[in-house]
Formats: C-alpha cells, structure tokens, sequence
C-alpha cells in the first residue's frame, strides 16, 4: 500500500510557509521503523529534478537502529513536541530530516563524490557533554587531553582492544549539529550511517547499513543534490507526509 496524508480534513491542514525539503535538495535517503520502539527499520531511496516530484530508485533494504529505538532529534525539521526527544546515552536514533555532510572511513579514498575524511587512531567523536567538543569528531593530538578525556567514541574501531569494523566506511549525519559544534548540550552525539555490525547487535543511536548497500548509496550521493536523511516511525510519517510534503512511501501491509 502507500501512505497516505494526514488524515486531518484539508481545512485543518495548513503547509508550511517554506517546505521542510528545501528545494534545492534533488536526492533524500528515508528510513522508516514500525513505532519509536523499534530497533530496525526499511531504508529508501529517492531522487527528483526541479519542480516534479519524488522518484523512488536505489535498493530497499532493512537498517539497524538504536537499541532502545528512535526519539526525535535536532536537525532541519520543526521541533516536535509530541513524542520522545534524544538525550545523550539513550540507546535512540534520532528521528527527524537532517544532512548528509560527509564521508569517513579507514581506507585511504572511497568511491564516492562526498567530501570524504580518512580516520587515525586519534581521531575520536566526542561525546562527553560536558566538553566544550562534544558532539566534534577531531584529533584528540590537537586539543587539550581534559577536553577529550572520557570519550567513548574512536572512530577507528579496528584498532581499539576489542576490535570491530563497523566504521570502516560511514557518513556523518548531521543530528544536533551546526556551524561545526553542536547545537544543545546533553541532546545526543555522534550519530552515523555506518555497517552493520555482524554479530546483529544494533546500535546506540546510528543507522547500520549491510555492506554492499552502504557503497552503493556512497556512490550515488553527490554534494551538489544537498543530499538529506529523513527517520520517522510510521505513524509520524503518514502524520507529516502532507504537511511536510514527503514522498509517497510503498510498505508492506
């Protein structure tokens, strides 16, 4: 079936003054769960050119949440009041649209046309609140060992004791994030587009992709199409598809 709008009656239903889209953004990366509950989700892909409207094309595929599920988090969307929000350490994917900014990974280069940055042993996310880097990916050489100390979050996992590779490629998704530092203390850090992890363990609050999705969705994004991530339970997608004027979504049923 597809979702369908807002139930609401058209003369309650007001559109936003500026689309929550922008118009500039040609290529949208959607990953709907079944309630804010839900550990997993399914993962579309949709592309559209000026003034027409969203084509689904790419691979559909299941993705791996936070543990605990998802809670609405700070990106481009309005603010919602009408669910749980992401507080740092809760296990939950933030739901909502936010950017796609970048590429990282282990390896020298990627295939991809995202700006892309290759991770050392020293370079950490920091997700401490209390650090006036929280929410930064840096190298913890350059900074002062007090700003950095207590961080929980290497992004080079296959050099750490208990090794894994779950970034061995990744994309930067832009939660609670703007203008290079984070935008509320305490309202969740270091949130990624990364792989799946083997052993199935779903994550603290990213997107785990199966390999070989993951590089094929690396290819086709480009810097220049604005690229955007969208995460909503399925009821707050049917919710805000009118008003936010999302794509028509299939899902089973």
């Amino acid at each position: 079936m597809l979702l369908s709008g807002c139930s609401q009656s058209y003369h309650t239903t007001q559109l936003p003054q500026d689309p929550v889209i922008p118009a500039s953004t040609a290529q949208l990366v959607v990953v709907v769960s079944d309630n804010w509950d839900a550990s997993s989700g399914q993962i579309y892909q949709f592309s559209r050119t000026p003034g027409q409207p969203w084509q689904q094309t790419g691979q559909t595929d299941s993705v791996d949440l936070g543990r605990n599920g998802t809670a609405w988090g700070i990106g481009l969307h309005p603010q919602q009041n009408n669910g749980p929000q992401k507080q740092e350490g809760d296990g939950k994917a933030p739901a909502g649209l936010f950017r796609l900014s970048a590429a990282f990974g282990a390896l020298p280069a990627l295939v991809t046309q995202m700006p892309y940055q290759q991770m050392s042993r020293f370079d950490f996310c920091i997700d401490v609140p209390t650090s006036p880097l929280y929410n930064q990916t840096v190298d913890v050489r350059q900074f002062r060992e007090e700003w950095t100390a207590g961080s929980s979050e290497p992004m080079r996992r296959d050099l750490i004791t208990k090794p894994d590779a779950v970034y061995e490629q990744g994309l930067f998704i832009d939660h609670n994030f703007s203008d290079g530092e984070a935008r509320q203390t305490g309202a969740g850090s270091c949130i990624f587009m990364h792989l799946k992890s083997p052993d199935g363990r779903k994550t603290a609050g990213c997107t785990a992709l199966a390999p070989a999705h993951l590089t094929a969705l690396l290819q086709w994004l480009k810097p220049a199409e604005r690229p955007l991530y969208l995460l909503l339970p399925v009821s707050e997608y049917r919710r805000l598809q009118t008003p936010w004027q999302l794509p028509a979504l299939p899902v089973a049923g």
